[in-house]
């Protein structure tokens, strides 16, 4: 094929010069013996003279571009009007890769679940059957491609989250968020993760080292487990205290007794405001997730249900998209409960208003 053969010691110069235009051709890798370059050039080029350089015809190899993305892979593969619908985000956990591919497409994914093994490196793709649901907060998940590998480990910041992505939701998009929430605990506080899965937020406070105690709670005993061996992995069992069960019964006669609480279950932690309330001390923090369309209803929510307490709105942000128009929305909010006589009046208003608005 065309190509132009230049001196080593011009061969720099003559790239960068042609680099400018449509003169290179990309699809073939850049020739060498001990004299000379060899640079491909699209047929249709026109290349300028040259002092030094000769046009010739060699042969060069093919280059082997990686992809852009998995669709890439599948152009030649699946229907162009198919390739249009398809997600080209993921989620990566260690050696699996999870993919929502839309009902229509249902009968390409093990095409699609083969071009994402190529495209990631991983052991295994999966496809969501399910979105997230019941009190153990797991989906169903369908092997695609690879290996039925589902328990993995995943490196975040450092640390290393042992899952199994079959038993236990995880999510690696909020890297950035627990680790933003990690930053803010100060030496000798203690924070409580009420809803914890395999502890992630928990090994993110623990990897800062200034936590005094951390409660990692989960109602699923497969998370407990996880919360458990990943304390061990990241040398931070003697900081994190697992525990099994509904967090409103850990809670019970816990009061006043932590200055962070994370209460990242989205879709229903409105219903627990009032237990993380009695158990949030005065002045501590409460990191609070749910879907919404804007700051205001989150915001607003948590105010109501803190009354008759002071709330401080420290910081809120979307922490991700969760369908068009709808956001995980994040709110970190200081509550205020005064004095320690006042205090203590306050929490028996509280505790009387809780049980008026409890159904019987």
């Amino acid at each position: 094929m065309k190509g132009l053969k230049v001196p080593k010691k011009m061969a720099n110069d003559i790239i960068k010069m042609l680099a400018d235009g449509s003169v290179l051709n990309r699809d073939y890798r850049i020739g060498r013996d001990h004299e000379y370059v060899y640079i491909p050039l699209r047929e249709e080029a026109v290349v300028p003279e040259i002092e030094g350089a000769e046009l010739v015809d060699h042969e060069f190899e093919e280059s082997r571009r990686s992809p852009a993305n998995f669709t890439e892979i599948l152009k030649s593969k699946i229907p162009e009007d198919a390739l249009a619908s398809i997600r080209r985000s993921f989620d990566i956990i260690g050696d699996t890769v999870i993919l929502e591919i839309p009902l229509e497409l249902h009968d390409y994914r093990f095409i699609i679940g083969e071009a994402a093994l190529e495209f990631t490196g991983r052991k295994a793709v999966y496809m969501k059957r399910s979105g997230v649901k019941g009190v153990t907060r797991t989906r169903e998940l369908e092997l695609i491609a690879g290996s039925p590998v589902s328990e993995t480990i995943h490196r975040e910041y450092g640390s290393r989250i042992k899952v199994d992505v079959k038993d236990v939701y995880f999510s690696p998009r909020l890297a950035n968020e627990r680790e933003r929430v990690a930053s803010q605990v100060k030496d000798g506080e203690v924070v409580l993760d009420m809803f914890a899965g395999a502890g992630p937020f928990a090994i993110a406070v623990a990897r800062h080292g200034r936590a005094s105690r951390i409660y990692a709670v989960d109602i699923n005993p497969s998370a407990v487990s996880y919360i458990e061996e990943n304390a061990r992995l990241n040398h931070a069992e003697d900081v994190i205290v697992a525990v099994e069960g509904d967090v409103r019964e850990f809670l019970r006669d816990r009061e006043c007794f932590a200055d962070h609480i994370i209460m990242n279950l989205p879709g229903s932690a409105c219903e627990f405001l009032d237990d993380a309330i009695r158990a949030v001390r005065d002045g501590g923090v409460i990191h609070y997730y749910e879907f919404a369309r804007d700051f205001r209803t989150p915001a607003n929510r948590l105010k109501e249900a803190a009354k008759p307490f002071t709330v401080e709105i420290l910081d809120k942000r979307r922490v991700k998209s969760r369908s068009p128009g709808v956001w995980h929305i994040g709110i970190d909010a200081r509550i205020r409960k005064g004095d320690p006589l006042n205090q203590e009046k306050k929490v028996k208003l509280f505790r009387a208003a809780a049980k008026l608005d409890s159904p019987v």
